[in-house]
């Protein structure tokens, strides 16, 4: 029994849903000696067990983790609704990728290598995701702090200044991963001086030695052996008054050490951040799209769909005329769907009406479940 027209359509549609998306090309090959490196807001370096497409995929999933996380100053992103969900598809933002070789040293002293996946991921693209999620966003350009550090390892305390910058890579490192830069004093007679202040934890003294540097922000933080390991004492300081007080403890000194880099930037974020837009909850959603009149505007529906990183999955459940009503599992709501859309999305929300009574102003519409296809 031949197919019918409809029955034929719906299939073509739920094949081209199923595609694959088009395979990234990896950057241009490199001269002997050049390094690639993970620098800007939008690019992130993880470890990988090996360059084959699985480990890469894994790899660009907790890269753009990395990315949002920086952006929005959370570090706990994964746990914000629809995040888990985005991140499956993070190969589909991928601007272009390296990998690198890490040495270090092993517990025996021999040399140890990793790879590592640098990923550059498209602005345009991420910002759009963060927008339609709802994810707070941190701006730019951040402040760098001062970063006040003594460190007493048994032979008394010491000021940490920039020709010491190595002593104190974990916490500049992981200041770097937040998405902020952490500066070092330039170490003169007079800020060595400040030791004692320091580790009164005297946070009025140092932000009046610290008035040379800008901005007027300080992390201001002690780091001494106890208890068999290490414990680092902090304060954060913006424009003199102290934001947040904490204290990390840790058998490694370099796991305390950048402690201090997650307590300036939740501090922070907590002050500066901007919160996100309402954009609904991850789930399946039914909608009814209009202007499906041909096989072929069905099939640009169904190659639209697949752009919008939001959208998991579509499923068509029932056509009428020129209306389709179908399911949409998305990773944000309808709200986050139509922020995603923009102005020249493959579909246009209609607008739903809005009703005022006795002259007051209308409440805000909750996002309609229909759209016209462009």
């Amino acid at each position: 029994m031949p197919r019918s027209p409809l029955r034929t359509v719906f299939l073509t549609m739920l094949l081209a849903l199923s595609l694959p998306a088009a395979a990234l090309a990896q950057s241009g090959l490199r001269t002997e000696g050049d390094v690639a490196t993970a620098s800007g807001s939008y690019e992130a370096e993880v470890p990988v067990r090996g360059q084959a497409e699985g480990d890469r995929n894994g790899g660009f999933s907790r890269a753009l983790a990395e990315v949002l996380a920086k952006l929005s100053g959370d570090r706990n992103i994964t746990g914000r609704p629809g995040v888990v969900q985005s991140l499956r598809n993070a190969k589909d933002y991928v601007q272009s990728f390296d990998y690198k070789q890490d040495q270090g040293t092993a517990a025996s002293g021999a040399p140890s290598f990793r790879t590592l996946l640098v990923a550059r991921f498209r602005q345009d693209d991420v910002d759009a995701l963060v927008a339609a999620l709802g994810l707070p966003v941190w701006p730019q350009p951040r402040p760098k702090p001062v970063l006040w550090l003594a460190i007493d390892d048994g032979s008394g305390p010491r000021l940490v200044s920039v020709q010491q910058a190595n002593a104190v890579r974990p916490v500049l490192e992981r200041a770097a991963e937040r998405g902020y830069r952490l500066g070092l004093p330039s170490g003169s007679t007079a800020e060595q001086a400040l030791v004692g202040a320091i580790w009164r934890q005297d946070s009025a003294a140092v932000a009046r030695a610290s008035a040379r540097y800008a901005p007027p922000m300080q992390l201001i933080g002690k780091l001494y052996r106890a208890d068999g390991g290490w414990t680092a004492d902090w304060v954060f300081v913006d424009n003199g008054r102290e934001l947040d007080t904490w204290t990390s403890k840790d058998g490694s000194a370099m796991r305390a050490m950048a402690a201090g880099a997650d307590g300036a930037a939740d501090a922070l974020v907590k002050r500066y951040a901007k919160a996100g837009a309402a954009t609904g909850q991850a789930g399946t959603y039914r909608v009814v799209v209009t202007g499906i009149n041909s096989a072929d505007a069905w099939l640009r529906l169904a190659g639209g769909l697949r752009q919008i990183p939001v959208v998991r999955n579509a499923v068509p459940l029932r056509a009428q005329g020129d209306r389709l009503e179908m399911d949409l599992e998305m990773t944000t709501g309808l709200a986050g769907l139509n922020r995603m859309l923009g102005d020249n999305g493959v579909l246009e929300p209609v607008a739903p009406v809005t009703i005022s009574l006795d002259g007051e102003e209308p409440a805000p519409a909750p996002a309609s479940n229909e759209y016209r296809l462009r």
